[in-house]
C-alpha cells in the first residue's frame, strides 16, 4: 500500500528567513559571492557615495575649506516578490521515498516531505534570481526587478567612452575582445582589489579554449601551463584582473566593476517572509500540494562611472 502524505507546514517571519535564504543566495552570482550582499534591507537602503575636488592647498594659519564636496546616492529598494506552485505529490513521493529510505547518493535527506517540496521550488527560485540579478526587465508586470545590465542601458551618468561594442565571441577573437574592456577601464579602477570582470557563460568557455593554445594568442601549441584543453575552471584572470562567469548575463556581455559596487538587497529578516505547504487533500480532495513564498528582492550597481560595459547599448548617450 502507497504511503499517504499529509503536510500542512507554515513559516513567517525570520525563521521564514532561512529557507528564504536558501532559495535567494543559491543563485551563483550570489552563492559565489560575485557582488556584495545587503541581507537585512527592511523598505530600502540608500547608497551614498562622497567626492571632493582638490583637497590638498598651501598651508597656512586659517582654515580655509575651499573643497567642494558632492553627494550622490543610489536607492536599494527591494521589490515584494512571490511564488505560488501546485505540485502532484504522486510525482514526488517516489523520488521522496527513496531518499528517505537512503536508496539515493544525496549527502542531505529532507527531514520530511515539506522541505523535500521546498528545496524544489528554491532550485526555481535560484535559477530566476540569477537571470533577474543582470537581466531583470522590471517593467509592470514583468514578476521581476530591474536587472543591473538593464539599468544601465538607461543611465545618462555611464561615460560613453565606457561603453564597448559587442560582437559573437569565439576562442578566435576572445582575447581581442576582452582587452577592449580592461583598456576601457578608467584608469584610478584598475588595480582595485575587487575588480571583476563578469562574462556570459559563453564568453568564459571562449577564454577557457583560448587559454588551450594551439599556437594561437602566444600560448603555444599546448596552452597555457601546457595543460592544452585540459584547463582547469576556477579563478581565471585577464590582465591581472578576475574573471567571474556570470550565468544570468546574456550570450556576448560583460561588466567591469567593482564587487563593492555592485549589490543584491533582500529582507531575510523582514516579518513579511512567509514559507507554506499547503496539502489541498482535506479541503479540496486532490492530490496536490501547494507551496507558497513571499521574499523581497532588488539589484543595484552604485555608481555607473565606475563600470564598463560590453555588447550592451546605452539609450541614453
Amino acid at each position: 500500500m502507497a504511503t499517504t502524505v499529509n503536510i500542512t507546514s507554515s513559516y513567517n517571519g525570520e525563521f521564514a528567513g532561512r529557507y528564504i535564504a536558501a532559495a535567494l543566495l543559491s543563485a551563483p552570482t550570489l552563492d559565489k559571492g560575485g557582488i556584495t550582499i545587503v541581507p537585512n534591507v527592511k523598505y530600502k537602503q540608500v547608497l551614498k557615495r562622497v567626492s571632493t575636488d582638490g583637497i590638498i592647498r598651501n598651508a597656512s594659519c586659517d582654515f580655509d575649506p575651499t573643497s567642494t564636496i558632492t553627494l550622490t546616492e543610489r536607492v536599494l529598494q527591494p521589490l515584494s516578490l512571490q511564488v505560488n506552485l501546485q505540485l502532484c505529490k504522486q510525482e514526488f513521493r517516489e523520488d521522496w521515498e527513496a531518499l528517505s529510505m537512503g536508496y539515493s547518493a544525496f549527502d542531505t535527506l529532507p527531514k520530511n516531505f515539506a522541505d523535500f517540496l521546498i528545496a524544489h521550488a528554491s532550485e526555481k527560485v535560484a535559477a530566476g534570481m540569477e537571470v533577474a540579478i543582470w537581466r531583470g526587465t522590471g517593467g509592470n508586470g514583468s514578476n521581476d526587478f530591474a536587472g543591473i545590465m538593464t539599468q544601465l542601458t538607461t543611465d545618462a551618468s555611464l561615460p560613453s567612452a565606457q561603453e564597448v561594442a559587442g560582437t559573437t565571441v569565439t576562442a578566435a577573437n576572445v582575447i581581442t575582445e576582452l582587452g577592449k574592456i580592461v583598456d576601457a577601464c578608467p584608469a584610478a579602477l584598475y588595480g582595485q582589489e575587487d575588480l571583476t570582470l563578469y562574462v556570459s557563460s559563453n564568453i568564459y568557455r571562449a577564454y577557457v579554449r583560448a587559454l588551450g593554445g594551439f599556437g594561437a594568442s602566444g600560448l603555444g601549441a599546448n596552452g597555457y601551463d601546457n595543460k592544452g584543453t585540459n584547463q582547469v575552471l576556477g579563478d581565471l584572470y585577464f590582465d591581472g584582473v578576475r574573471i567571474f562567469m556570470a550565468n544570468g548575463l546574456n550570450n556576448n556581455t560583460a561588466l567591469l566593476s567593482q564587487k563593492s559596487n555592485l549589490y543584491f538587497g533582500t529582507g531575510l529578516l523582514n516579518e513579511m517572509n512567509e514559507v507554506r505547504v499547503i496539502d489541498t487533500a482535506e479541503t479540496l480532495g486532490d492530490d496536490n500540494v501547494r507551496v507558497v513564498m513571499r521574499f523581497t528582492a532588488d539589484a543595484k550597481y552604485g555608481f555607473a562611472s565606475d563600470v564598463v560595459t560590453y555588447g550592451i547599448t546605452n539609450a541614453a548617450n
